[in-house]
């Protein structure tokens, strides 16, 4: 009897040690969530944009119907331009921990919640590029693997550790590296940079301003929260509308320059025309009568502008075989 009462102390304490040892199994991350954690890291979204349009570059680089071998360079392309982009983005959320911390649209992220460590977050991105550079060296050529590391420095760099934080020019300036996906998918497939990738990189780079500030305008408070200087912070939200709308009737020429210089024929030029119209009227709406759902259209606007306005090159493309 006397026995009882010690094992009916020694039984809760059993019990408690049991439930905090499933507690910190629970809380443990399985290996499915670490490697979800990783693949969320790369910024899944935006690297498939930017294959998206280095794959319209390596397809318009190639005068007919690509051969067997172009086919497999082209994927070794596509392999390489990925992983060397989604290092660049894993590197990016590593300088941004404490930034993305303090703003709702990205506190869900892995390395501002904590759930990454800064170790894990730069050997992943360290590994993603050391293969996709391999891969662009041993399958492609030395001219896409410099140009794609180029791009890797401008945006983990120049744009994520100069500019963003300094100036709110930075999505203008930075931009430059943004629009390269098309010039790397072109020298994939020709070995050079001609004119025709130049002009699909100049439509991303005057795409990006309208793109990004139109999101700015409806997360200003995020970005004043995290201590950014974007333009609507800096500048005010009818400045930066109108900044919008400058850039967005600059696109619609710039979009018309395929056509101009014989890239492209009349099904490019009128769908450029359609979907150019479409987005300065989007502006031009956004400009007089603000509202964040409006802010919010717009820049899902700008991404299906820019993924029609590239499938039309391609189709145009074909077309005429």
């Amino acid at each position: 009897m006397a026995a009882t009462p010690s094992a009916s102390v020694q039984a809760p304490a059993h019990s408690s040690a049991q439930a905090s040892a499933s507690a910190s199994a629970l809380a443990k991350p399985s290996p499915l969530s670490l490697w979800r954690q990783f693949y969320v890291l790369t910024k899944p979204r935006v690297v498939q944009l930017i294959v998206f349009c280095a794959v319209i570059g390596m397809l318009l680089a190639v005068p007919g119907v690509p051969t067997a071998d172009q086919c497999l360079v082209a994927l070794a392309a596509c392999a390489g331009i990925w992983l060397v982009a989604g290092a660049a983005a894993a590197f990016n959320c590593l300088i941004e921990q404490q930034i993305d911390a303090r703003m709702k649209r990205t506190a869900w992220r892995p390395t501002a919640r904590g759930e990454l460590s800064r170790t894990q977050s730069l050997v992943f991105a360290a590994v993603l590029c050391a293969m996709g550079s391999a891969l662009l060296f041993l399958f492609v050529n030395p001219l896409t693997l410099w140009l794609t590391l180029a791009t890797f420095v401008g945006y983990a760099i120049v744009y994520t550790v100069i500019l963003k934080p300094l100036t709110p020019q930075n999505i203008v300036i930075g931009g430059a590296s943004g629009a390269m996906p098309p010039v790397l998918g072109w020298a994939a497939m020709r070995g050079e940079v001609g004119p025709e990738a130049l002009m699909l990189c100049l439509i991303i780079f005057l795409w990006t301003p309208p793109h990004f500030w139109a999101l700015a305008l409806y997360r200003v408070d995020d970005y004043a929260k995290a201590g950014l200087p974007m333009l609507p912070v800096t500048h005010g939200n009818a400045f930066t509308r109108l900044q919008v709308l400058l850039y967005t009737v600059l696109l619609l020429p710039g979009t018309l320059l395929p056509y101009v210089y014989g890239m492209s024929g009349r099904i490019y030029l009128a769908c450029a025309l359609v979907l150019g119209v479409w987005f300065v009227v989007y502006a031009w709406r956004l400009w007089r009568q603000y509202s964040d759902a409006l802010a919010r259209q717009t820049f899902r606007f700008s991404i299906v502008h820019l993924m029609l306005l590239f499938a039309a090159l391609l189709v145009d493309h074909y077309l005429w075989l």
